[in-house]
Formats: structure tokens, sequence, C-alpha cells
């Protein structure tokens, strides 16, 4: 069997002046957890904060979505390792931990794990079953970096759907 690489190419972008930013250490931490649910695989990955006029516009040009959601997963390649970028709405991700009654810093390591598994593959958009698996492995990441349950008190949805 060939070995796969477990190297992770971590690029931290941001592009927006929002307080509390999580820093490039604890974004490698929560993407390299949630890369290693599929066996540790490596990965060429582009994590970006942005404000919501660049949220909004991307969500609207690919997803034909006129409002700034939380996450945006543009997934490239996943073999031989994963290749994509991420863009996470700062102010969206603020407004939803503190309706959430979740710290912000729980939120972002949630919003970069849900991005990852979209990476990897996993779409809850598919079916409950696979809603059912990826927020399983939510889960289970959150919980082995020490954060809690989610989706425990969860009041507004993950990807900003009304």
């Amino acid at each position: 069997m060939e070995r796969v690489s477990r190297r992770l190419n971590l690029s931290v972008q941001y592009a927006c002046n929002a307080a509390e930013l999580p820093s490039r250490p604890l974004v490698r931490s929560w993407v390299r957890a949630a890369l290693d649910v599929d066996g540790g695989r490596g990965g060429r990955i582009v994590v970006r904060f942005v404000d919501p006029e660049e949220g909004r516009q991307l969500n609207h040009d690919y997803r034909g979505r006129d409002y700034a959601t939380n996450v945006l997963s543009f997934p490239y390649e996943q073999e031989p390792v994963v290749c994509g970028d991420l863009v996470v709405c700062a102010e969206v991700a603020a407004r939803e931990a503190a309706e959430q009654g979740k710290t912000l810093t729980a939120h972002y390591a949630h919003l970069c794990v849900h991005g990852i598994l979209h990476l990897l593959g996993y779409d809850h958009e598919i079916s409950d079953d696979e809603a059912d698996i990826m927020e399983q492995h939510e889960r289970e990441v959150m919980a082995a970096l020490g954060f809690s349950d989610p989706y425990a008190l969860s009041t507004a949805p993950l990807d900003g759907e009304e």
C-alpha cells in the first residue's frame, strides 16, 4: 500500500479586521484534527477570514445565494492529499456564536472542522444519513480538541440557511 503524505501546507489569510480572529497555530490544530478523520491525510489548504461583503459575493457567485454565510468550502482534490479553500465570514461567525451561546473560538473551530469535512467529501445536504455521519465526525473531532458538542445548544443553522 502506498504511503499517503501527512504534510499540511496551510495558508491562513486575514482579509478583514474583525476582533478575536484565531491564530494560525490554532487554525492549524483544527485543520489537522479534521484531516485525521479519514486516516490522517495531508493537505494544501487555505483558510481565509473575510468580511461580509466578500462572503456575500463568494456565496452569490458560487452558490447563487445573495447573503454572507458562515463558511464556504471549495474542494479541488481529495487524493492523494486534500486540496481546497475555506472561507470563513468573521462577522457571521461572531453573530452565530453569540446567538448560540458559544465562545467565538469554539465556533471558529467548529466552522473549520465542518469546512474541512466538506473538503474530504462529506456533505450534509445529500441526505439525513449523510448529515448524521458528518455531524458525528464533527462531534468526535471537537471533543478531541477539547470542545463540547457543537450541536448541543445550536439554535441557528450551520450554513446560514433560512
